[in-house]
This record gives C-alpha cells, structure tokens and sequence, in this order.
C-alpha cells in the first residue's frame, strides 16, 4: 500500500496543522497526544513517509533510523521519565489499532500504566 499523505502526521510534519511540539530535529518530531492516555503521553515521528515499523527499517536510511531512535530517547530523558519508568509503544496495522497510517511511537508516563495487555478471557 502507498503511503497516505494527506494523514493528519504528514500534515503536521508539513506545518499545516498546528502540533504542541516539544522536540524536533532532523529526524524526529515530538509533541504532546491531542487525547492523552496517561498524565505524560508523548508522540514521537520520523520526518519521512513511512507507514510502519515495518515499513521504516527496511525503506529508511540507517542515519534517520539512529536519528529516529536517538530523538525518541532524549524525549523520554527530557520529560524525566526514566527514574519511575515509561512505556514506548508503536502499532502496526489493523490487529494494533494502528490509527494513523504513519510510523509514530507512543511515550507513556506519569503514573503506573499496569498490564501491557489486556488479560485473555476479558473484553478489551
């Protein structure tokens, strides 16, 4: 599939829609989620057209990996997450509930997020 972009991330990346952005350099944008999920909940993007995790390593260039990889952890230290911990997560396709057709990491903090999952035998 081609990558989409009209989605809401390219547009963002592109300065068409606003974005509470807290970091960006060559390789990354970050800003804060417009429906946060936990008291600090952070996404974090690369600057290209990439759909996936999938999609960005095996089609990026290994610079803008690193750079990618790099930002998202400096995010994480900037917002002084690392002492009670954080969760980084990044969805991939429909089963994921991937929402938005552009590679974004999700960084979550603030409180104790519990299970990864949902357990089985409960509704989601």
């Amino acid at each position: 599939m081609a990558y989409d972009d009209t989605n809401i991330f390219a547009r963002i990346l592109r300065g068409e829609i606003p974005a509470n952005t807290i970091y960006e350099d060559d390789y990354a944008l970050a800003f804060h989620d417009i429906n946060p999920q936990a008291p600090v909940h952070v996404l974090v993007i690369p600057k290209g057209p990439y759909q996936s995790m999938e999609d960005f390593t095996q089609s990026a260039p290994a610079d803008l990996i690193a750079g990618f990889f790099r930002a998202v952890g400096h995010v994480a230290r900037s917002l002084d997450l690392a002492k009670d911990g954080y969760r980084i997560l990044a969805n991939h396709g429909p089963n994921s509930h991937q929402e938005v057709p552009h590679l974004h990491i999700h960084i979550f903090g603030g409180r104790p997020l519990g299970p990864m999952l949902v357990q089985a035998g409960t509704k989601a």
